[in-house]
């Protein structure tokens, strides 16, 4: 079996889901696949209210975000496919991937691709970190806000970024009770404004703090926990244990790019973007012509970023299908002024300095 497409998005998170419309909009002949059951990525689980620009959704929670995104597809349904429970499982030669789903294996050939597969949480090195009850945050989430289910009755976080304290504050109000939140950094990593919601609440926080251990024989059942010096290496009788059914690991995000890989575009280590990211230009896209990527594959950022550059992703591969536009050409320069404006600031620079990191390797600084 075999599907002909001119744009070929993998992902339909906020970076997949922008690309998609704007070059349907633009009137390409799109597919777009996601391993999912329902698009619309993490934001489906997120149900805090967003920060960043006025004109770009601050202030809407996700799941609302996610609404509006699956209408704009929608609206471009003559020329956009979706096909949900569908993974992209290869690049092959001569713009040809494969992509499988619960009943068929099948050929897509394309004239340019989109890859925007997000992002795997990272995990951390302790004893016993394969307990029954140990969990990454976005597993949490996925858990109490999309199946409505409690992970346990007393839990640790650890990780002090915006994820981990939003997802804290989230399950207080699922009625769990958060025993401490670790963050082996002597300061919080994340929007003072979320860590203040959780310590009015009385939930303690260890800064200069990391886990040694996790207790129990067949699930969770507490934790030992030991300060870190300026190295972030144990400091000697300093242990303490901590009670709890549950586990859960905010500590950063990885960029998925095995795609990447196998379509041979060139890598770049930034850690400012997460680690390994695949080369690619302000027109987001890769070494390989053919390829674009956007969102957390680029390098971990929000979802209001990756809306943007899934933007100039989408009117770039329309451009590379159909030759120039001035419509694709204003879109991108939006885009760009946005992120602009966004990534600006104290809390945009590392951001700003792995941006400045890709674009020189791609010879545009």
């Amino acid at each position: 079996m075999s599907r002909n497409t001119e744009v070929f998005v993998i992902g339909g998170g906020p970076a997949g889901l922008s690309a998609a419309h704007v070059a349907a909009k633009l009137g390409a002949k799109t597919l777009l696949v996601d391993d999912s059951a329902r698009v619309g990525g993490q934001l489906i689980k997120q149900t805090h209210r967003f920060f960043g620009s006025s004109n770009r959704d601050a202030g809407i929670r996700g799941i609302t975000i996610a609404d509006k995104l699956q209408q704009d597809i929608k609206d471009v349904a003559a020329r956009l496919t979706v096909l949900e429970n569908t993974a992209a499982v290869g690049f092959y030669h001569n713009k040809e991937a494969g992509i499988l789903s619960q009943n068929a294996y099948e050929r897509v050939t394309y004239q340019a691709a989109i890859v925007c597969t997000g992002a795997t949480e990272n995990s951390l090195t302790f004893e016993n970190n394969d307990l029954p009850g140990i969990y990454g945050a976005g597993g949490v989430q996925t858990l109490m806000n999309v199946h409505g289910i409690r992970p346990g009755q007393k839990i640790l976080m650890v990780g002090s970024g915006n994820i981990g304290l939003i997802v804290s504050y989230q399950l207080i109000q699922a009625g769990v009770e958060v025993v401490g939140l670790v963050e082996g950094m002597p300061t919080i990593g994340g929007y003072l404004v979320h860590a203040s919601k959780i310590r009015r609440l009385g939930v303690p926080i260890h800064t200069s703090h990391t886990i040694l251990k996790a207790l129990g024989t067949d699930g969770v059942e507490g934790a030992v926990l030991c300060r870190v010096d300026e190295k972030f290496q144990p400091v000697p009788n300093t242990e303490f244990e901590i009670k709890c059914d549950c586990i859960c690991l905010a500590v950063g995000l990885t960029p998925l790019i095995d795609l990447f890989q196998q379509a041979q575009c060139r890598m770049v280590h930034v850690g400012e973007l997460g680690g390994l990211v695949p080369l690619h230009d302000s027109s987001m896209r890769t070494t390989n012509p053919d390829i674009f990527v956007a969102g957390d594959a680029s390098g971990i950022e929000e979802a209001t970023t990756a809306i943007l550059a899934g933007r100039i992703a989408g009117a770039r591969a329309y451009e590379a299908v159909h030759g120039k536009s001035a419509e694709a050409d204003a879109i991108v320069a939006e885009a760009r002024e946005e992120l602009r404006t966004l990534r600006s600031g104290s809390t945009g620079e590392r951001i700003r300095w792995g941006r400045e990191r890709v674009l020189k390797e791609a010879g545009e600084c």
